[in-house]
């Protein structure tokens, strides 16, 4: 695969063919997005896929109206949720040292740990599944709060962002943005 394939000619998609996206390829798409480092091989991210009428109608119910027909027409949108208490995973992600007791009870350590690696597993997520053939739709219009209350009721799990998966049109791409060149986004010291 070419890296173009992953970003220069990868594009957010807004509606999607009515073609549905099999479990096993959910599966294989986790299998490859796990490999992504992590600070302390915390994993905090929880991924959640949408697929069935019925949790994407509670979906609907969250989202920006400018979202609804994207979500609706997408087969799968995932919901990148940060695991509040990923540590209690860490005996077992990370043996060889007591990570457990440098998160519990520590809540401003969660927050930043959770602050800058569930938005990188799901940016591994968005690379994985363009590797696997998926188009991608990644957005922040929409209610966390009302996500949260709808799927993840107990507190633990909480939303970072959402994001179509599926078979794009062509026909709903926007023409392609600008972006920063290196001297006006960069510097090397």
């Amino acid at each position: 695969m070419e890296i173009e394939t992953l970003f220069e000619t990868a594009r957010s998609f807004n509606a999607y063919e009515d073609r549905p996206v099999p479990r096993s390829l959910l599966e294989e798409l986790y299998g490859h997005l796990k490999w992504g480092p992590t600070a302390a091989n915390s994993c905090p991210a929880r991924f959640v896929f949408v697929s069935s009428v019925q949790a994407k109608e509670r979906l609907r119910a969250c989202v920006n109206e400018g979202n609804v027909a994207k979500v609706m027409s997408a087969p799968v949108t995932v919901i990148v949720a940060s695991d509040t208490r990923f540590y209690e995973e860490m005996p077992r992600l990370f043996p060889s040292r007591d990570f457990r007791s440098v998160f519990a009870g520590k809540h401003e350590a969660i927050a930043d740990l959770l602050a800058r690696n569930v938005p990188l597993q799901g940016a591994y997520m968005i690379l994985a599944a363009r590797a696997l053939g998926l188009d991608c739709g990644p957005m922040s219009g929409f209610d966390a709060g009302k996500i949260n209350a709808a799927f993840f009721p107990d507190g633990r799990w909480q939303a970072n962002f959402i994001c179509t998966l599926g078979y794009g049109r062509a026909d709903s791409v926007f023409p392609r943005n600008p972006r920063l060149s290196f001297d006006e986004a960069c510097r090397i010291e």
